[in-house]
């Protein structure tokens, strides 16, 4: 009998056939990849890849995406885990490459993020916790960083530094933590996946790369107004310390006991929300195929895939999948399925102005009825791109055959395209991806303008943009839900994170650190699930 950590809730669960094979050694989950020599075991199960650098890039890379969520998820990391081991059964090697799941969700409302059903990463409990460390070592490295602002502050302030922008994070919801008190000033913190560290390890080539992105750091203003950076405190040598093992990706395996590469954890609503490139280039480099996810719907982390990870790394996906739900489709559509489908409809557009291949995935749950499926299919239809039914959740490694098919006899895809040039004024950037939303109108705030004064006709303006807004919607408004038309989008924020190489550009009423809600997954919890 398993334990499964479920979306935090637990279960005892018998086996069933050959699901939930007993956990391999992980050096025998290496050797099926031929990396048996290039591991670093962290327990029999879990492990660190050593040398991670790989320059031949030869596996298709499958982008999973999704329409705009409810506030549990739809299941994208479920389908991208099924979808690998579809692979694997039909004889292909394919690797999952996934992001780390925050405790943030893990004790909130949403829960774990290492899959569902029969379509899971384990040592499950393992990685919806503290897993190898890497979450503790980024935040205690930012941590660090604000340590040695305050100091140097406090010993004499040689560098003149009037205004700090660098925030202390925490990887816990705590809305008492948006606003306190430091001895010499307010300040915030944010949650530990949209720290500019966590940015900066995801977006990293290797160890070298990182500590440079680390010197880039702005941490704050002097008094010629001028930025002052990282490397001018002198401490980065020591920030890359503590992450000199959490920047290795890390090898787990499904519940069918194939590779899974999980490495990093940006949000998608408030920061880039994608898996770390050495990760994705590793994997690329040792199978067929890789899988892998961006957070939230494609709005958030496809959107930004292609702008941030794809044009800084050089790579593009092959195909997409669009997880999508009849459960979210009647959210949007206030429980009417005909009124809610439009949203699936704006995400299949979106993707289609990024990629050829395109398939729209129904994560289907066994209440669905056969005639809101055939509505979804006539509709997907209706844009000229594959449908396909998965059941990954029910039938693991059986239930995402159909889309494993299409995915081995995909054609090349023909389209390669970009929102904007990063040599565009940072208004017509904001302007473009606004425009991809639907938006006819963008507000400023004064503070927004102000910041955006600062950095106009400097360097930083030459930076792509990372869009922060809520992932309910596809405006910046969370009640506004379905597929809106002609409306208005408000800047409220910029900051220049120039380490990690983007803008971050605040939307709406978009917060950095969560709150716990009143029904969290931490009221549920039983330590003695814990013990075993």
């Amino acid at each position: 009998m398993y334990i499964i950590f479920l979306n935090n809730i637990y279960i005892n669960k018998y086996k069933e056939g050959d699901y939930m094979k007993d956990m391999l050694n992980i050096f025998e989950v290496a050797k099926k990849i031929n990396i048996e020599d290039n591991i670093e075991p962290y327990g029999n199960y879990k492990a660190k890849i050593s040398n991670y650098k790989c320059d031949n890039k030869k596996a298709k890379l499958i982008l999973v995406t999704s329409i705009n969520p409810t506030p549990q998820g739809e299941g994208k990391t479920t389908l991208s885990i099924g979808l690998n081991d579809s692979l694997n059964k039909l004889g292909e090697k394919s690797i999952v490459v996934l992001r780390e799941p925050s405790l943030g969700p893990v004790f909130g409302t949403k829960g774990g993020a290492a899959g569902g059903g029969k379509a899971v990463v384990e040592p499950v409990n393992d990685i919806n916790l503290h897993f190898n460390g890497d979450f503790h070592a980024i935040t205690s490295a930012n941590n660090l960083l604000s340590a040695v602002i305050d100091n140097h502050i406090f010993q004499g302030n040689e560098l003149k530094i009037k205004d700090v922008i660098f925030k202390r994070c925490l990887d816990v919801n705590d809305r008492a933590l948006r606003s306190v008190k430091l001895d010499n000033r307010g300040d915030t913190f944010v949650i530990t996946p949209a720290s500019e560290i966590m940015a900066i390890l995801c977006l990293s080539k290797d160890i070298d790369d990182l500590k440079n992105k680390l010197d880039n750091i702005i941490v704050g203003y002097n008094e010629s107004d001028e930025p002052v950076f990282a490397k001018d405190l002198k401490c980065t040598d020591a920030l890359t310390i503590l992450l000199k093992d959490a920047i290795k990706p890390n090898l787990v395996q499904t519940g069918y006991n194939n590779p899974a590469i999980i490495h990093g954890g940006p949000f998608a609503n408030i920061a880039h929300g994608c898996n770390s490139i050495i990760a994705t280039n590793y994997a690329l480099g040792v199978c067929d195929y890789v899988i892998t996810e961006a957070g939230f719907g494609s709005d958030m982390g496809a959107l930004k895939f292609f702008d941030i990870k794809c044009r800084l790394n050089k790579i593009y996906p092959d195909a997409v999948v669009i997880n999508a739900t009849i459960k979210a489709l009647k959210y949007n559509g206030e429980g009417s399925l005909e009124k809610g489908i439009c949203n699936l409809g704006f995400h299949i557009n979106l993707m289609k102005k990024f990629n050829s291949n395109i398939i729209v995935s129904l994560n289907k749950f066994n209440d669905d009825t056969d005639e809101d499926i055939k509505y979804l299919k006539d509709y997907v239809d209706s844009f000229n791109v594959d449908f396909v039914i998965s059941t990954m959740y029910q039938d693991g490694e059986d239930g995402c055959l159909e889309l494993a098919s299409k995915i081995k006899n995909l054609e090349d895809n023909n389209i390669k395209y970009e929102v904007y040039s990063t040599d565009e004024d940072i208004y017509i950037k904001i302007e473009k991806v606004c425009n991809l939303y639907g938006a006819n109108r963008i507000e400023y705030t004064d503070l927004a303008k102000e910041k955006i004064a600062k950095i106009k006709d400097t360097m930083y303006e030459k930076l792509p943009i990372c869009i922060a807004k809520t992932p309910a919607s596809i405006t910046d408004n969370k009640d506004v839900l379905g597929w809106p038309k002609d409306f208005t989008m408000t800047v409220t924020d910029i900051l220049v994170q120039n380490g990690a190489g983007f803008i971050v550009i605040y939307m709406g009423d978009i917060m950095t650190m969560p709150g716990l809600g009143k029904k969290s997954k931490y009221l549920g919890m039983d330590y003695k699930n814990f013990l075993n």
